[in-house]
């Protein structure tokens, strides 16, 4: 700017006016500014309240045991229901706060709520520790071995969630074992004695799922480059279908074995046979979204087919003739 001056010899060149395209520095978030509210629903979101539908898996004991009708384990069922879903958030908000870095760099996981800075990690703990003492508390409200199942359950996802998950087939078996300890949660929680062949089909039906979950992520990231999670590069695609397989082969079997047993325990009567038939078809169904690369988590496919939900109403229906009729 050239400078001016009057006759007095005064300078009289205007002052510069302020730049408005400079935008005011915005401050990082803080824990004042996220504000009570924001924070609880964040923890509530990192809770994971949709994966509590697996937890219905405590029901299925004194279903199948024909006691779902008695009003006591009924309501043992529900404690259990309760206490394994806070357990099971415990471990949600714990695996957050642990990969909170890994997350901020991921495309979608970097909205959870620890990643993008709403649920400071420390609070995260708090919560957990929390949700945990909950469900512990609550479970001895059904009974004490409710309580040493959740234990266990802590025990072994925090071990996950701590390294193992880098661990191949160590991972498979892990997060598969989290389906069979729900179910026999039910089970201890009702004091229900639960037979070899309901454990090998809910441990080989968990194990179906959680490969097929991670052969699809496989394929997926082979046909269109999709980022994956780490301990997935150690898995080719050829051994997560081959572990599909084999545990759909023995979830079949298995079930069959056990309907065949159940037809001699309800004199004679062949509906525990019919109910093999939506059985088989339901997991030949499943495997379906499997082998096409599309499978999520197993509670959404269920969710969006139709065909499954049919499949799975008969099923259920031809186990509460066996069992209550």
């Amino acid at each position: 700017m050239t400078k001016s001056v009057n006759e007095a010899g005064v300078d009289v060149t205007p002052a510069a006016e302020p730049d408005t395209d400079t935008k005011p520095e915005t401050k990082p978030e803080t824990t004042a500014t996220r504000g009570p509210v924001r924070m609880a629903l964040g923890v509530l979101k990192t809770a994971r309240p949709r994966q509590w539908a697996k937890n219905v898996l405590v029901f299925v004991a004194p279903f199948t045991a024909a006691q779902i009708t008695n009003g006591g384990v009924l309501l043992d069922a529900l404690i259990a229901f309760v206490a394994f879903s806070l357990v099971a958030s415990s471990v949600y908000l714990i695996n957050d706060a642990i990969d909170v870095e890994a997350d901020k760099a991921h495309p979608t996981k970097r909205n959870r709520p620890i990643a993008a800075g709403i649920v400071p990690v420390p609070l995260a703990y708090v919560s957990a520790v929390i949700f945990f003492a909950a469900g512990l508390g609550l479970s001895f409200l059904a009974s004490p071995q409710l309580a040493i199942v959740l234990g266990v359950y802590e025990a072994v996802q925090l071990g996950y969630c701590f390294g193992l998950k880098h661990q191949p087939v160590v991972d498979l078996a892990i997060v598969g074992s989290g389906f069979l300890m729900r179910a026999m949660a039910g089970g201890v929680a009702a004091g229900i004695a639960l037979s070899q062949w309901f454990l090998l089909v809910t441990a080989f039906g968990s194990l179906f799922m959680v490969a097929g979950k991670r052969y699809a992520e496989i394929m997926l990231f082979e046909r269109t480059g999709a980022k994956i999670r780490s301990s997935l590069k150690k898995y080719s695609a050829s051994y997560l279908r081959f572990v599909w397989a084999t545990a759909a082969a023995i979830l079949i079997m298995s079930y069959s074995l056990w309907a065949f047993t159940l037809r001699e325990g309800a004199h004679g009567s062949i509906w525990p046979l019919i109910s093999m038939v939506p059985f088989v078809i339901a997991v030949l169904r499943y495997a379906v979204d499997v082998d096409g690369g599309t499978a999520g988590e197993p509670e959404e496919i269920v969710l969006k087919d139709r065909v499954l939900q049919i499949l799975g109403v008969l099923w259920v229906a031809t186990l509460a003739v066996t069992f209550y009729l």
